[in-house]
């Protein structure tokens, strides 16, 4: 199992915390990432938003794109996953962005391609919002013309979104033949996307049943279009480790009580604009992505187990989330990853 996390940029996961005591900034987010990667954390992935979905449109939030290139230059091993999507990007500009973060990271530099599912931030910052299957059109022609650059001396594509012509770019990344592509998507032309043009996979928080059977079903697509295996198979987690169980209990009670909705603002677009395949409830909006659905809530026993369990479903990456994150990864570097070790041997 690899351990990543999700950088804070929005000030916290809770929606329904309104100081977790972890501000959005990026000296904030160079203590964590620079201590993650003391702690043996292998991965981070730095969300794209232009909007604050945690804490409310008012609140302040970090660009992804900029912490990255910043983060990529202080930091040695770990991994900067970083979000893109495509109906606020130049795929050209994109590629060529990407190649120098990657260089500057000596080769660590990953993207996570999301096709994106809020309309009000579209409509502010100006992307092109459209439907839901036609976002995941653009986002095959954005990758192929990623891939095309990265790999071909001079490149030139004419399609429905994009044409360019005659386009070199150079240098090209470190990484051959580019920089992994990582993808989530629950839709049949998501799945489509994922199993024809990325690399890896990664998925909202699931139980050990839904994880398995979400990673058995790209195992096939894969198959079925005659690609290689995906490289990996992450999912986001929310963890909460106490010494004893009533005590991780009570924390879970207390951040799923909802007191205000200021922070839901994008719970509408979330649910109507992307395809899901489970109905999302509110209790599952209190935190990102899903995260208590995997129940990575207990001991360090308990959850190591509950990990053991992901790891056989066939998940080889946690991207987690925590509150406040600094003092909850050192937690969980210290706890629960031995145990994992412990329990596996």
């Amino acid at each position: 199992m690899r351990y990543g996390f999700w950088l804070p940029i929005f000030g916290g996961w809770l929606r329904n915390v309104e100081d977790e005591q972890m501000p959005p900034t990026y000296e904030y987010a160079k203590d964590v990432i620079q201590s993650a990667e003391k702690w043996g954390y292998d991965t981070t992935l730095i969300a794209e938003l232009y909007l604050n979905d945690i804490k409310g449109t008012d609140a302040d939030s970090i660009e992804a794109w900029s912490t990255a290139a910043a983060l990529a230059a202080v930091t040695e091993k770990i991994e900067i996953m970083t979000a893109v999507r495509p109906v606020f990007h130049n795929p050209a500009v994109t590629a060529k962005m990407a190649a120098n973060i990657d260089h500057i990271s000596n080769g660590r530099f990953t993207l996570n391609v999301v096709s994106g599912w809020w309309a009000e931030e579209a409509k502010q910052y100006g992307g092109d919002f459209t439907e839901h299957d036609e976002r995941y059109e653009r986002t095959t022609e954005f990758l192929e013309i990623l891939k095309g650059l990265w790999t071909e001396e001079t490149f030139s594509y004419d399609g429905k979104f994009y044409k360019i012509e005659d386009t070199k770019l150079a240098p090209k990344p470190l990484q051959r033949p580019n920089p992994v592509l990582y993808a989530g998507g629950e839709s049949d032309k998501g799945k489509q996307v994922i199993s024809s043009l990325c690399d890896a996979y990664v998925i909202h928080g699931h139980t050990v049943e839904e994880a398995e059977a979400k990673i058995t079903d790209m195992k096939e697509r894969r198959k079925k279009a005659g690609r290689e295996q995906l490289q990996s198979f992450g999912m986001a987690a929310y963890v909460i480790c106490r010494d004893t169980e009533e005590e991780a209990q009570e924390e879970l009670k207390r951040i799923t009580d909802v007191k205000d909705t200021s922070g839901y603002s994008g719970f509408k677009d979330f649910t109507s604009k992307s395809q899901l395949e489970q109905q999302i409830q509110l209790q599952d909006y209190s935190v990102s992505n899903r995260g208590l659905r995997p129940n990575l809530v207990g001991t360090p026993e308990q959850i190591a187990r509950e990990i053991l369990a992901f790891e056989e479903a066939g998940v080889d990456l946690l991207l987690l989330q925590s509150s406040p994150q600094k003092e909850e990864l050192e937690r969980f570097s210290r706890q629960v990853m031995p145990k994992v070790e412990e329990l596996r041997n």
